[in-house]
């Protein structure tokens, strides 16, 4: 049963001279208690997609389109007073730059509060004070009553992370948006998040929209993938599939550039030759086309590939020609 159904959400933005769109009607399902990841290059839209679902987009420059139903309800057409009763309580999200997301004039423990406050009024402060410092302690912060007191500007980098997603986690929401999460964490602080946030899932049944560039998250953390490129998501599948049957050029890509064990020691790893494309300059048609370095006819940049579902579930934007040079490049590899 899906808890988040996202339909045709288009997000555009007005810079004066013209008006650009940074993501182009996509669509997709979160279901409940289990992870999507969305996955991509920076500039392919991820970041925006959750800040249209949150409706944290900058007025009036930021616009969106479409539908984004939670459970019954198309929170885009929510009243903003509707909006700030469901946001950091039913939704919530892990920033990306824990220095933006965290007020520097205030205490750690006064932003954790409010949060608490905001959607639990009748919780006394010392019952606020204590769930905050639990939550500091569940997210992995060393001397958590004394941190409580401190400023964002007195804790390193991968510290206002913890804080962050500890102000995240504290209403223990039923959908968790996690942008780049462990991005400023090293690994054995990321694996103990990770752990939490599973831990919870299980626990409460939290769904989770995991946005990442790490394909090995992605691998342990979620349940289905939707692969992001130019605005688009141009693949959605589970993520054995996804891994197993890549079918989108780019996703290929993606998975080819992993490193592998198996690699030569200092040899080249695989990259996608280019950029993502501006927003300013993005094409109708096939987006990937230019980087994909096959033959593509000039019809096929201007009308927009359809989603075609190739087996339950699977979905990919078929473009014939990147299909017929994906094709071949398989053919010749496994010759």
């Amino acid at each position: 049963m899906a808890i988040l159904r996202v339909r045709d959400l288009s997000t555009t933005f007005d810079i004066g001279s013209q008006v650009v769109t940074a993501v182009d009607k996509i669509s997709f399902d979160v279901e409940k208690g289990k992870t999507l990841g969305i996955v991509g290059e920076s500039g392919s839209g991820k970041s925006v997609t959750s800040l249209s679902i949150m409706r944290l987009l900058p007025v009036p420059m930021g616009q969106s389109t479409g539908q984004i139903f939670f459970e019954d309800t198309d929170i885009l057409s929510l009243p903003v007073e509707d909006m700030l009763k469901i946001r950091g309580y039913k939704i919530s999200m892990i920033f990306q730059e824990p220095m933006t997301a965290l007020n520097p004039v205030h205490t750690i423990g006064q932003q954790l509060m409010e949060t608490c406050h905001l959607h639990f009024p009748k919780m006394t402060k010392e019952q606020t004070f204590k769930k905050s410092v639990k939550m500091l302690e569940k997210v992995g912060i060393p001397a958590p009553e004394k941190r409580i007191n401190e400023f964002p500007h007195q804790l390193s980098g991968g510290m206002r992370q913890r804080v962050v997603i500890a102000i995240a986690l504290s209403c223990e929401p039923d959908i968790l948006i996690a942008d780049e999460p462990t991005t400023a964490l090293d690994v054995t602080i990321q694996a103990q998040i990770l752990d939490l946030m599973k831990e919870l899932q299980k626990k409460n049944g939290m769904s989770i929209v995991f946005i990442t560039h790490d394909l090995g998250v992605v691998a342990e953390m979620c349940d289905d993938v939707a692969v992001m490129y130019a605005g688009r998501v141009v693949e959605q599948a589970k993520v054995e599939e996804l891994f197993a049957k890549p079918r989108h050029p780019y996703t290929h890509a993606l998975l080819e550039s992993i490193p592998r064990f198996e690699f030569e020691r200092k040899s080249k790893l695989q990259t996608i030759e280019g950029m993502v494309p501006a927003l300013a300059d993005l094409p109708e048609g096939c987006r990937f086309g230019p980087r994909s370095t096959f033959e593509h006819k000039e019809e096929s940049y201007k009308v927009r590939p359809p989603m075609k579902e190739i087996s339950e579930g699977h979905f990919v934007e078929w473009c014939e020609c990147c299909q017929k040079g994906l094709e071949k490049k398989l053919s010749e590899v496994s010759l």
